[in-house]
């Protein structure tokens, strides 16, 4: 195994099991042992804030897949018919171990998504480990209903309900642990086995967490997790006639294309979609407060959120005054790498992802809208962009209507309540929006209005593993976390009895 070294690392405390994982020979996980890819092929994962390589990962395809679904039908049988409190023990073991690795698992997503290593301590690893927990719970609480049917006779009918079968996982490189996780607990809570295909950026920490599921006492098979692109081994999972449900969080236009291969097999699907989600800053706002949280909307993890507040509207009252605000805060910001405690904002994930953000920035300026903040003038190693602030933009511009994901924050003034909903609306996706108002019968208005799956009033960002995440319109279907998850990962089955002679 060749280990490798990164500058940012020269003054930081490695543990054994981060320099195990800062290889050129990983393996992936497939029926409980770890392999290369049957081809022998690799792909290269780079440190996004320098640019070095970091590991490389096996570069699955067809073969492994079938090899990984063999693995988690043989792992469904033993799994689905385990006692769910013995289920229940194996998946909170899981989070203790999770938590016992915790700054190894931040370390490493630090590492692979650029993001600080604070931050993926103490929010993207201490919400799986609850995560585990509170999926943990569900494993005993899963039920059916009796039912009083309108048929003449003596009749005992009831429903059940039982494990979908073998769950193929797709998750993204912005939040790779927390994603996984998000898949991975409630497919074991409700006795599924789960093959996971991470993002190719960002594989470190999915495979830890096999390691980890093994030793928690997973039987062989129930977790797999296979690497490589996702046009070649994502799309042998998606279209393979032996997955039974098909879990993916990503972009729209990907989300499409899955939704289709998956109704080749009538695969079961929940997509957890793309967003443009709308600031909405009432004259009554607290400048200070809703400048701060409009610049955590859009900034945090450096743009790439699903829910990003990526749109600001400001009513006119406050208008100029508020995004000067929120230009000063994206101008004060520290661009660093992850394990530098000065970090306000790291790299963005690849130099693919930094150039099509800069594109769109360019993009911006040509077509008028007023640069406040920021721009793609970044000069020095690694795949920065500053967080930029546009003003006075408009519905026909291309920044307005398309998903960035990236730190760029468009913005423009409104006047009447009737107008924002118009404007908050006017857009094909629909996951979250913020408003930030003390008026409350303006705000009940505004939750009745908007065409989203979540509303944050006076914040931004909060989630928690007892409340429904997830969109309407092209930011997907299917809801994530909470105790709706779980209907994605079981079937119902119904059940009549006679008792006529």
């Amino acid at each position: 195994m060749s280990q490798l070294s990164l500058s940012i690392l020269n003054d930081v405390p490695v543990s054994d099991t981060v320099q195990r994982y800062l290889s050129t020979d990983l393996k992936m996980c497939i029926g409980g042992q770890f392999f290369a890819a049957s081809s022998g092929e690799t792909i290269d994962v780079f440190e996004p804030s320098s640019g070095e390589l970091l590991a490389r990962i096996p570069a699955a395809d067809k073969h492994d897949i079938d090899k990984a679904v063999t693995a988690a039908q043989a792992g469904f049988k033993v799994w689905s018919s385990m006692l769910p409190y013995e289920r229940q023990q194996i998946i909170l073991k899981f989070a203790d171990l999770i938590e016992c690795h915790a700054d190894d698992f931040a370390m490493l997503e630090s590492l692979d998504n650029g993001k600080s290593v604070e931050i993926a301590r103490h929010v993207d690893v201490e919400s799986t480990i609850k995560f585990f927990r509170y999926m943990a719970g569900w494993a005993t609480k899963i039920e059916g209903t009796t039912q009083t049917v309108s048929v003449p006779g003596l009749h005992s009918t009831y429903t059940k309900k039982v494990p979908i079968g073998v769950v193929g996982a797709i998750v993204p490189w912005n939040f790779p642990l927390s994603m996984a996780a998000w898949k991975i607990a409630p497919a074991l809570a409700t006795g599924c086995s789960i093959i996971l295909k991470p993002a190719e950026n960002t594989s470190l920490t999915a495979l830890l967490l096999a390691e980890i599921g093994i030793e928690a006492g997973l039987p062989t098979g129930v977790l797999n997790v296979v690497t490589g692109l996702g046009n070649v081994a994502g799309s042998a999972l998606t279209s393979h006639s032996g997955i039974n449900k098909i879990a993916f969080t990503g972009s729209t236009p990907v989300g499409k294309m899955i939704g289709k291969a998956a109704m080749e097999n009538v695969t079961r699907v929940s997509l957890e979609l793309g967003g443009k989600s709308p600031v909405i800053v009432f004259n009554d706002a607290d400048i200070e407060k809703a400048a701060q949280g409009a610049a955590s909307a859009i900034f945090f993890n450096h743009g790439q959120v699903c829910v990003a507040g990526s749109r600001l509207y400001v009513q006119s009252g406050i208008y100029e005054q508020f995004i000067q605000r929120v230009s000063e805060i994206a101008n004060d910001m520290t661009l660093t790498h992850g394990m530098d405690s000065k970090i306000d904002m790291g790299p963005l994930i690849s130099r693919v992802q930094q150039e099509r953000v800069q594109d769109f920035i360019k993009t911006g300026i040509e077509e008028g809208a007023r640069l406040l903040a920021g721009g793609c003038d970044w000069q020095g190693a690694g795949y920065f962009v500053k967080p930029t602030v546009f003003a006075d933009t408009h519905h026909e511009m291309t920044i307005v209507r398309e998903e960035i994901f990236g730190p760029v924050l468009v913005a423009q003034s409104f006047d009447t309540l009737e107008e924002v909903i118009e404007l908050a609306n006017d857009t094909p996706f629909g996951l979250a929006a913020s408003i930030w108002s003390d008026n409350i019968k303006l705000v009940h208005q505004m939750i009745d209005s908007l065409e989203v799956g979540i509303v944050w009033v006076n914040t931004h960002h909060l989630v928690d593993a007892s409340m429904p995440f997830g969109g309407v319109k092209q930011s997907g279907f299917g809801r994530e976390q909470g105790k709706e998850q779980l209907d994605l990962f079981l079937e119902t089955k119904t059940v009549w009895i006679n008792y006529n002679d």
